[in-house]
C-alpha cells in the first residue's frame, strides 16, 4: 500500500540533475521509485489524439488494487526536435508518465516536471527560433553545390529554425570529414 511516508522515503533517494538553476528527476528514476514503493501498481498509457503530427497522450498511475492514484498528460509536436522526428510519440510517452508519477508525489520536492521535460523544453525554445536571411543563403550555397533543392531535405521551406540549420551543418561537415577521409585513404 502507498503511503505519503512510502513516498517522501523514496523521494530521499532519487538522483537530480541540475537544469537552469533547479534540481529535476529523470523519469526512469520516477518509475524504480514507484515499483520500489508499490510493485503491483500499474503505470498505463494511452493516446488520446494524434492528428497532424501532434499526439496527445494520457498516463494512468494504479495501486495494486487498481485505484487510480493519479494521472498526467503530455503533448509532443513531430517537428518540435530532431528527436521528435523519430520519436515524438515516445518522447510522449516519457514525458505523460512522469508527470503522472509527478502528480502522486515522486520525484517533485522541486517540480512536477521532469528533467527530460525541462531539457526538451529548453531546447524547444532555443530551437523555434527562425534562421537568419544569412544562415538561408548558406543553406541554398550548400544544397546548390551537391545539386540538392532545399525543398526536399527541409518540410516547410523556407520557414526553418535556428536547430534545423544546426543540425544540418553538423550533418554536412561530417559529410565532408568522412570524404576528406575517404580521399586521403
Amino acid at each position: 500500500m502507498i503511503t505519503a511516508e512510502g513516498i517522501q522515503n523514496a523521494n530521499k533517494s532519487l538522483k537530480t540533475i541540475g537544469i537552469k538553476g533547479k534540481d529535476y528527476v529523470q523519469v526512469n528514476s520516477r518509475i524504480a521509485a514507484f515499483r520500489a514503493i508499490c510493485p503491483g501498481g500499474t503505470i498505463t498509457t494511452d493516446i488520446l489524439s494524434m492528428e497532424n503530427g501532434v499526439v496527445t497522450m494520457k498516463t494512468t498511475v494504479s495501486d495494486e488494487e487498481g485505484h487510480v492514484l493519479a494521472t498526467g498528460f503530455a503533448q509532443e509536436k513531430e517537428n518540435a526536435s530532431n528527436i521528435n522526428k523519430t520519436s515524438y510519440i515516445e518522447n510522449c510517452e516519457t514525458s505523460a508518465v512522469g508527470r503522472a508519477l509527478g502528480m502522486l508525489g515522486i520525484g517533485v520536492d522541486v517540480s512536477v516536471a521532469s528533467a527530460e521535460e525541462m531539457q526538451t523544453a529548453l531546447k524547444n525554445q532555443e530551437g523555434f527560433e527562425p534562421c537568419s536571411e544569412a544562415e538561408i543563403k548558406i543553406i541554398e550555397s550548400v544544397c546548390r553545390s551537391y545539386k540538392k533543392s532545399p525543398e526536399n531535405i527541409f518540410p516547410g521551406w523556407p520557414e526553418i529554425t535556428k536547430n534545423d540549420y544546426g543540425e544540418f551543418m553538423r550533418q554536412i561537415n561530417e559529410y565532408k570529414a568522412k570524404q576528406e577521409k575517404r580521399a586521403k585513404a
